[in-house]
C-alpha cells in the first residue's frame, strides 16, 4: 500500500514556495493547472487548489476556511536535526504553536502552515518511539 497526502490551499504558488522551503520539498509537476505534486517526502504529496469558502464536499455544511483551524488528521514530518528544521520552517514562515514536547525517546514541536494546516516536526532517538 501506498499513502499520498492532499492538502487544501487557497493559491498554489505560494504554497509551493512554503513547503519547498519550509521542508525541502520539490515540485514535480502541476497538474490540470490547480493540483501541484511534491516529492522528497516518503509519501508524495499534492496541493489541491480550492478558493476559501467553497464547499469541501456536497454533506459538509462547512465552508473552506484558511485561517488555522483544527482537524483531527495532521502530518508529522520526521527530520534529522529538529533545531535547523524548526529555522527552516519558521523563515519559511510556519508558526510554532506549542514548546518542545520530549516524549519516548521523541522531541516535536507544533505548526500551523501559513494555510490554517497543522504539523509536527519530530526527531526520534531511533527508528520511532521507544517503549
Amino acid at each position: 500500500m501506498r499513502v499520498i497526502i492532499n492538502i487544501d490551499v487557497p493559491d498554489l504558488a505560494p504554497a509551493i514556495a512554503f513547503y519547498a522551503a519550509a521542508l525541502g520539498l520539490r515540485h514535480s509537476r502541476t497538474l490540470d493547472g490547480d493540483v501541484a505534486e511534491l516529492v522528497g517526502a516518503s509519501s508524495v504529496i499534492y496541493l489541491l487548489q480550492n478558493d476559501q469558502g467553497s464547499s469541501p464536499g456536497a454533506s459538509i455544511p462547512a465552508a473552506r476556511d484558511y485561517g488555522r483551524h483544527w482537524t483531527p488528521v495532521h502530518m508529522d514530518f520526521v527530520v534529522d536535526d529538529l533545531d535547523a528544521a524548526v529555522k527552516r520552517a519558521v523563515d519559511a514562515g510556519a508558526v510554532q504553536q506549542a514548546a518542545r514536547v520530549d516524549w519516548k525517546g521523541s522531541r516535536c514541536i507544533t505548526f500551523a502552515d501559513p494555510f490554517g494546516h497543522g504539523f509536527c516536526l519530530i526527531a526520534f532517538d531511533g527508528q520511532t518511539y521507544e517503549p
